[in-house]
């Protein structure tokens, strides 16, 4: 079992990603945007964190960056569906560049969560 903070702005897949990790028996922390992601990562202290990269308040790319300078210890699983201005492979390389340690292209089917969520947590030593 893992602490996994999840930082989105969309409650329905908030709502997906809560149902399917608490199956898991993962306890689960949400943040509705990057600015509350920041300050519930520095309360509780997850074991792993998933966001998304394009949101208000502070975007994804600018939380995993944030995030490697507080404590690279902490795997990052960067999720996107792509933007206006940019495709989800392209936020997804650039997560991946700034420590993400593992991608998910939005929509994705509960295996490939699961797959990240190993992926990430073995990458960093972690046992999830």
């Amino acid at each position: 079992m893992a602490h996994i903070l999840v930082i989105d702005d969309d409650v329905q897949i908030c709502d997906m990603l809560t149902g399917l990790l608490e199956y898991d028996n993962h306890l689960v922390t949400v943040a509705h945007n990057g600015q509350e992601g920041l300050r519930l990562f520095q309360e509780t202290s997850p074991d792993l964190i998933i966001t998304d990269i394009i949101m208000p308040e502070k975007d994804g790319l600018e939380i995993i960056s944030l995030l490697q300078r507080l404590d690279s210890s902490v795997p990052i699983v960067a999720m996107s569906g792509g933007g206006r201005h940019s495709s989800s492979s392209d936020n997804l390389s650039l997560a991946k560049c700034l420590g993400a340690n593992a991608v998910l292209t939005k929509p994705f089917t509960k295996d490939e969560l699961y797959q990240a969520i190993v992926t990430a947590l073995t990458q960093n030593g972690t046992d999830g």
